[in-house]
């Protein structure tokens, strides 16, 4: 395909995210921090930047997969960063999970420059990024979405949500409910177990009722095997919910559950947990429950 497409930011999403972009048949050029995350790419077929700026000069669309707001920041706003290099009418696309207040801020000061940009923070973690599953929620003007609608449908399924900054607000509502629904499968496990019911039983039913959700489907199997390698790290998750609280506040808005789950993430992050999955979550739960959730023999 004619369009260059840079890609900026290698990590667990990321680099299956670009591999699909090469698969697609796109020409990546792609830049990451991590020397050995950027090899892993450029032996899929990838050519190799330099930094941020030298990315943005050699291509016609951005794609940005960072883990926090200072990062997206330093990306497009710092020394060496995207909008140094950027030619006027490339199209921008920061798929990192961020403030909001911070996606419409980098926007404007792209806009400065002639360019067009897009926040779309993405759901399905590792598994979802590889299959090209992703659910994309995507804020920004609807003829830009147009234009980047047939490069995000490589990655998963995009919805416009609203102007810039939308897809961070309803990203945020994603996170309260698959934090919520991890703490209440920890609960509902724990609870079986501490009443001798065996864990894969009490998966096993509530998968098949009105209990069903996605997040069980595919955490809950790890969970009860103790696999708690990061599809997604806690400490991402807490960092989601601390930007939660902080647009709950600025909205007015009361949410009690996630004012839960943020104090629950915040104990995973002080006993050291934070770069195990946040499924990993259920340790609070064992923890408090002196418990420990286990298949039976």
């Amino acid at each position: 395909m004619d369009t260059v497409i840079g890609f900026i930011g290698l990590g667990i999403m990321g680099l299956p995210m670009a591999g699909n972009l090469l698969k697609a048949g796109y020409s990546v050029i792609a830049y990451d921090l991590v020397a050995e995350r950027l090899g892993r790419l450029v032996a899929q077929g990838a050519r190799a930047g330099n930094s941020c700026q030298d990315v943005s000069a050699r291509a016609q669309l951005i794609i940005t997969m960072l883990p926090d707001s200072p990062d997206v920041e330093k990306a497009y706003l710092g020394a060496d960063a995207v909008l140094a290099g950027v030619k006027a009418g490339t199209l921008l696309i920061d798929m990192s999970t961020i403030s909001p207040v911070t996606a419409v801020r980098v926007a404007q000061e792209a806009r400065k420059r002639g360019c067009f940009m897009l926040d779309a923070p993405v759901s399905g973690g590792e598994t979802g990024a590889i299959q090209a599953t992703l659910s994309i929620m995507v804020g920004g003007p609807a003829e830009v979405f147009k234009r980047a609608e047939p490069v995000l449908k490589v990655l998963g399924k995009p919805v416009l949500c609203g102007d810039s900054g939308s897809g961070q607000i309803v990203k945020a509502c994603n996170q309260i409910q698959v934090a919520l629904i991890l703490i209440g499968m920890a609960e509902a496990l724990v609870l079986g177990q501490k009443a001798g019911v065996d864990p894969a039983i009490v998966l096993t039913v509530l998968s098949g009722g009105y209990a069903q959700t996605r997040v069980m489907d595919v955490r809950g199997p790890k969970v009860i095997r103790r696999d708690f390698a990061p599809g997604f790290r806690s400490r991402l998750h807490f960092k989601d919910l601390t930007i939660i609280r902080e647009t709950a506040r600025a909205f007015r808005c009361s949410l009690p559950g996630s004012s839960l789950a943020y104090e629950m993430f915040a104990s995973m992050q002080a006993n050291g947990w934070g770069d195990l999955d946040h499924s990993a979550v259920i340790r609070v739960i064992e923890l408090l429950s002196n418990a420990e959730v286990q298949i039976a023999d």
